[in-house]
């Protein structure tokens, strides 16, 4: 369709007897129409004109991410930072993926800058926890703890404040630049780290990001999983995948918003964790993690 087609279309919008056909035909022709609508709706003055348009513009850029996510599961969701941005692009779909990766490699070079070849992984963890606690200031979101914005990548770089996973998400990206062995692990309502030493004379340990990077032993591990009178699993002390991570992070995205009672969005958001899932959505815990 030539642009004049497509405005003539969009017009039409204000017939309410053809109205739901011209929206489907809108609908239809995908996100390339979203800057004819957005133009629409900067030049009407009707507030339900605006409503309408409003409305496609969203359920045309939610198509396009439910199949960028399919994108991203099918290619093997190893790419961390892409299935971060995408569960950003929900609520902000003009997030820039190369800007969150300008902020992590800057992150990195400050790390990498405090690095030595010869150095023990703690001292290692304790160089980055410099950079990521100390210098930038990341710390837990205690005061808005169920906030979505705890989930949005872009956010917790720019403010330094998120939820456990965020958190390490973050801390997990530098650390990979960094040809770090650092994973991540699934612990009920915690989302820590685990660095795995190649040099097998070293015990595996873990990393609290939301205490500031805190070294934990698997005895610790074990502690707070008695603690919460749940039986031992692999689990909660092996690394878990990309593609566990964002599952999570969705899960966390849910509950957010059903705290913040935005049913619409929980569900919406639950329907990009079936696309991860291949089901129905899983329950969320009690809590953020």
């Amino acid at each position: 369709m030539t642009n004049k087609e497509i405005k003539a279309l969009i017009s039409l919008l204000d017939d309410p007897e053809v109205a739901p056909q011209i929206q489907d035909k809108i609908q239809s022709l995908g996100e390339s129409i979203i800057p004819f609508l957005e133009e629409s709706w900067e030049e009407s003055l009707d507030p339900k004109q605006q409503e309408r348009l409003e409305d496609l513009i969203h359920n045309l850029q939610f198509d396009a991410l439910q199949q960028r996510m399919r994108v991203w599961r099918d290619s093997g969701g190893e790419n961390l930072l892409e299935g971060m941005w995408l569960l950003n692009s929900y609520q902000y779909p003009d997030a820039d993926l190369q800007a969150l990766n300008r902020a992590i490699e800057q992150l990195r070079f400050e790390a990498w800058t405090l690095m030595r070849p010869d150095m023990h992984p703690a001292d290692q963890v304790q160089a980055l926890n410099h950079v990521v606690f100390r210098n930038h200031r990341f710390a837990a979101n205690t005061q808005n703890f169920h906030s979505p914005a705890n989930s949005m990548l872009h956010l917790v770089l720019e403010t330094r404040r998120g939820n456990p996973l965020t958190l390490c998400v973050i801390y997990l990206l530098v650390a990979q630049r960094l040809n770090l062995p650092v994973y991540g692990v699934n612990l009920p309502n915690l989302f820590v780290l685990t660095y795995r030493p190649e040099n097998r004379k070293v015990e595996p340990f873990y990393i609290n990001c939301y205490n500031r990077g805190l070294i934990l032993s698997r005895a610790d591990i074990e502690h707070y999983v008695s603690q919460l009178n749940l039986s031992s699993n692999d689990i909660f002390f092996e690394p878990c995948s990309h593609l566990d991570i964002v599952r999570r992070a969705l899960r966390n995205l849910v509950l957010s918003f059903e705290k913040m009672q935005e049913p619409a969005k929980a569900a919406e958001v639950g329907k990009l964790l079936a696309i991860l899932t291949d089901d129905a959505p899983p329950a969320t815990d009690d809590e953020d993690e």
